[in-house]
């Protein structure tokens, strides 16, 4: 089995005072989301589907305005900065500075009026997620950090966030997205992590990593991920003193795909044995 690797693989390369400027940004960033997301949740939200015929993938007003508020700011404050999005695409993704954004991670979530969907904002310097944001807008929490550390702001003021220590799967809560999203191999490693596991959670999509960083969760599994779903949660969990893998172990790469975050390395290493074969 491969070792495990930190959920930032990289030392942080920003100095201290750009990393200060980026984040204070990033909590702009933030509240333009929430602007425009807020007066749409549990209102007409203007829902579409993006699939063909017998398929379902939401998309609404709150995921394009959102995105597009977000996009606009960056212009504004750093127009050599290149952006990679769901809704709207890549523009100059290979600068060196470049945000990657999710408006609305869990729309199905959110269609449903349930306040676990999220806003992810997360930042690459020279291709290395370095800083990033999980914000739950309706409950008033933003959960943001890099490798120096992380932490969560919400309406009863800030806390340090840290991972829980887990000494194994059997004292675990664990959590993923939807299991049916597992096929064949996959599902047959995610029923194993599951039966090994105390207890498992679903339907919490990006809420779950920030769980793993506030130390309530500890291990989410994931499949099928694209970047704008991981980018922002990866230096949240590295600050947090979590762990973000895929499934064979190795540092999960710009595009996603399977993915396991952890809190503990113990658990991480357990759940990796069981997810190898799917690998």
């Amino acid at each position: 089995m491969a070792k495990a690797m930190a959920a930032s693989s990289k030392t942080e390369p920003l100095s201290v005072d750009r990393t200060a400027e980026l984040d204070a940004f990033l909590i702009d960033l933030n509240h333009a989301a929430a602007d425009v997301i807020l007066p749409l949740f549990r209102a007409d939200h203007g829902l579409e589907n993006k699939a063909g015929p017998g398929a379902f993938d939401p998309v609404t007003l709150a995921d394009k305005n959102a995105e597009s508020a977000i996009r606009k700011l960056i212009s504004e404050h750093y127009p050599d900065h290149g952006v990679i999005g769901e809704e709207w695409g890549e523009d100059r993704p290979d600068a060196e500075f470049v945000w990657v954004l999710d408006p609305v991670d869990g729309t199905r979530a959110f269609i449903a009026g349930l306040p676990v969907w999220t806003t992810l904002i997360g930042l690459r310097f020279q291709g290395q997620p370095v800083l990033g944001s999980i914000g739950q807008s309706f409950i008033g929490e933003i959960f943001i950090g890099h490798a120096g550390g992380s932490r969560l702001i919400s309406p009863g003021g800030e806390r340090v966030l840290k991972t829980r220590p887990c000494a194994g799967l059997a004292e675990a809560v664990i959590a993923s997205t939807d299991a049916s999203l597992f096929q064949g191999a996959q599902r047959e490693a995610w029923n194993q992590v599951r039966a090994a596991a105390r207890l498992a959670r679903f339907g919490c999509d990006a809420y779950a990593y920030a769980m793993v960083a506030l130390g309530t969760i500890d291990l989410v599994i994931e499949t099928g991920l694209k970047s704008w779903d991981i980018d922002a949660a990866i230096p949240v969990l590295a600050g947090a003193g979590g762990m973000i893998t895929d499934w064979s172990g190795q540092p999960v790469g710009q595009h996603g795909g399977k993915v396991a975050i952890a809190g503990d390395r113990r658990v991480l290493d357990e759940a990796l044995v069981l997810l190898g074969p799917a690998a």
